[in-house]
């Protein structure tokens, strides 16, 4: 008999799931390598602004293979994570990861539209996103959801990469984006999606834009704050009342 967590329950796809599909096997790695992996430790920043208590429940869009839901269950331990994603492929791979670290019983992976989230307003406690509001069609509807779905005084935390600014080490951090990051993830997986990967960071909002762009779609902004020299921003909102 399968546990919640091991059902995917069909929704729209939405963005760049097809594409992540090809690339779910060596995801975790190539991700580990290629920020020389400093992802965990954004992640562990991005956990703590959720702010979440000692229960409830917390939902994580653009899960992927998990890591950011295995870190908040492991962070939060009585809170139960829902994660949703619009690769089936990735979701897979995320399944094996959580029956291996013993946490399919506290989180459950769905296949889901961030544009259309199939939750009741003010179901979860607090809501994260990390590296997928940058693949998302509308991002402004997708933040309307994320609004939407999380409890008022909840926490809305988005961590995404960004291009670098400015001095010496923004030349050096835009260099690794835009040639290393590219090259090294075809070379280490054979497929040209990281090509995609560099051209959308350079096609994402600055900083600014992009929180306008939250309080726009019904999300009061706290804090933004910037991280490994700008290579990604960390944004923290509430639902506006």
């Amino acid at each position: 008999m399968k546990t919640a967590s091991t059902q995917l329950i069909p929704q729209p796809l939405a963005g760049s799931g097809a594409m992540f599909d090809n690339i779910a096997d060596r995801y975790d790695l190539l991700n580990r390598i290629i920020s020389l992996g400093v992802d965990q430790s954004w992640r562990r920043k991005a956990v703590h602004s959720l702010n979440l208590g000692a229960r409830g429940q917390c939902l994580d869009l653009a899960t992927g293979t998990g890591d950011l839901a295995i870190m908040i269950a492991r962070l939060c331990p009585d809170v139960q994570v829902t994660g949703v994603d619009p690769s089936v492929n990735m979701l897979g791979v995320g399944h094996k990861k959580l029956e291996r670290v013993g946490l399919d019983q506290r989180i459950r992976l769905i296949e889901g539209d961030a544009q259309a989230l199939p939750f009741d307003s003010r179901t979860f406690d607090g809501t994260s996103i990390a590296f997928g509001i940058r693949n998302v069609p509308d991002r402004k509807q997708g933040l309307s959801e994320m609004a939407r779905v999380t409890k008022l005084g909840g926490r809305v935390v988005i961590l995404e990469l960004s291009e670098p600014q400015g001095g010496l080490m923004g030349a050096l951090a835009r260099f690794h984006v835009h040639s290393v990051v590219p090259w090294l993830g075809a070379l280490l997986s054979g497929r040209k999606e990281y090509r995609y990967l560099q051209k959308s960071i350079a096609a994402f909002p600055p900083a600014s834009e992009f929180a306008e762009l939250m309080q726009q779609a019904g999300l009061q902004v706290l804090q933004v704050v910037p991280l490994t020299f700008g290579v990604a921003h960390l944004y923290v909102a509430t639902p506006q009342p």
